[in-house]
């Protein structure tokens, strides 16, 4: 028995270079998986077992005549249900976008993977168009947590987060416009990174502008530095994508984890100097900044001292969801999620005036972090002040706020300032709930920031521990 839906993308790799086994073999293993474990969270809405198998056959011939395709031949991918894919339509949650409308284009992220022979293993799940931080939408439902169904998978990349850890595909795209990928990340227990703004290109622009980041999420720090060597290739439909820097993601993370921290002057910050944070979330992320401390580290407890900037991120965020819904009618309206419409009819009331304004506090904030990081190399903090609640809320029970930023303190702001943030998981809570640490970098150093990741991961490995549901089906679903 060989168990596929365990293995990392690079053992699949290696794998398949020694002909140990094929990209067919291991495709059929994780959609098993997926018929399996998908109904217990609600990860995939879409799952094409034809069309996935014709590009795991393809894969196969390819290893077979000696002529592979690119860093990812044979992987196969999850993808968030935001991303353009040719050969499947594209919802974004809604019932307000025409199918056939969709269909025939690539996201520059998906363009990317198929340049590298990738094995799409169907969409996945998100909230309607990706407006908040937990995964709820009108066709859809609920999708829940793999460690425990009752609790929230996050969001707005909610479905490739719970798929990853049930070895319902190794790999999986993400967007980012306020903690996307690092939220659903850090309550599902796996790794996440929101790249630099730039740094992977996007198209068509997202609703929320520049707040807006694709980005990998996996089982390990490695394989986010393999799929980032991919998605970071260069697109110039997106006008915001810098040049390909020639960059290897995974050369840049080897070495043991002492060489990885050498020399490094890192700020750790359990609050950011105002966010009210649950003891057991402080007490892992802590435990955290010791071991790193431990390995060689400079470990420094401070704030980076700027107020909280929830003002600015909301007119920005809830702005873009007003523009995107201005043209809809009353019918189509009447179709969605009824708070997204609640929240855009609110932010269409904003003024000129109110938008130069958080644009102005934007780039006082994005100074800030200059400035701080001209003293620190890195920033960590928690993902997330709590852990994972009650699935098909947007916030937890008797919480003081309506609204999902508000349980997302440590996310925005660095979508404001567009920095590399890599969720990475630190611990379980003591009702078996994941904690993640949060890694900040100065702007493109995304490298610098897996470092650290891969250095945490590699003297703090929890990647041997999966939730019961992926146990409970991992031994018949990995047969060969």
């Amino acid at each position: 028995m060989n168990d596929f839906v365990a293995m990392t993308a690079l053992e699949l790799l290696q794998g398949y270079r020694d002909k140990s086994f094929s990209p067919v073999e291991v495709t059929e293993a994780l959609l098993k998986q997926i018929e399996r474990c998908n109904p217990a969270v609600n990860a995939y809405n879409l799952v094409d077992r034809d069309t996935t198998l014709q590009f795991a056959r393809a894969s196969e011939q390819r290893y077979q005549s000696g002529e592979t395709r690119g860093q990812l031949d044979g992987v196969p991918v999850a993808i968030k249900d935001v991303f353009l894919t040719p050969m499947w339509p594209t919802l974004k949650g809604s019932k307000t976008i025409d199918p056939k409308s969709t269909l025939d284009k690539s996201a520059p992220a998906v363009a990317a993977l198929e340049r590298n022979g990738y094995v799409p293993l169907g969409k996945t799940t998100t909230p309607e168009f990706g407006w908040k931080g937990v995964t709820d939408n009108p066709i859809d439902g609920v999708t829940r947590n793999p460690w425990n169904p009752d609790k929230t998978a996050g969001g707005s990349s909610g479905g490739s987060a719970a798929a990853v850890p049930l070895g319902m595909g190794p790999l999986a795209l993400g967007t980012d416009a306020g903690g996307s990928i690092r939220i659903p990340a850090g309550f599902c227990g796996h790794v996440g990174l929101k790249p630099s703004f730039g740094e992977v290109p996007h198209w068509p622009a997202s609703p929320f502008g520049t707040l807006a980041h694709a980005g990998p999420m996996t089982w390990t720090v490695a394989d986010c530095a393999l799929m980032m060597n991919v998605l970071s290739e260069a697109d110039d439909r997106d006008t915001n994508a810098i040049p390909r820097r020639g960059i290897d993601y995974l050369a840049a993370i080897r070495g043991e984890p002492g060489e990885l921290l050498k020399g490094l002057k890192i700020a750790f910050s359990a609050t950011l100097g105002y966010v009210q944070v649950e003891q057991e979330v402080e007490e892992s992320v802590r435990k955290a900044a010791h071991l790193l401390q431990s390995l060689g580290a400079e470990i420094v407890e401070v704030a980076p001292g700027f107020d909280d900037p929830l003002a600015p991120f909301g007119h920005l965020f809830y702005g873009g969801a007003a523009n995107a819904l201005r043209d809809l009618n009353k019918r189509q309206r009447g179709l969605m999620d009824p708070q997204l419409v609640a929240v855009s009819e609110k932010a269409a009331q904003l003024s000129m005036l109110d938008y130069l304004g958080a644009v102005n506090e934007r780039m006082a904030l994005c100074e800030r972090m200059v400035s701080f990081h001209r003293k620190y190399d890195l920033l960590l903090t928690p993902t997330l002040p709590i852990t994972a609640f009650k699935a098909g809320r947007e916030v937890p029970e008797d919480w003081p706020s309506t609204r999902w930023p508000s349980w997302t303190p440590f996310t925005y702001p660095f979508n404001l300032t567009g920095q590399p943030a890599l969720s990475v998981p630190c611990g379980f809570s003591s009702d078996g709930l994941p904690i993640g640490l949060q890694i900040v970098g100065r702007k493109f150093e995304d490298a610098l920031v897996m470092r650290a990741g891969q250095a945490y991961q590699l003297a703090a490995p929890l990647t041997d521990k999966r939730p019961e549901l992926f146990y409970e089906n991992a031994a018949e679903g990995a047969q060969a």
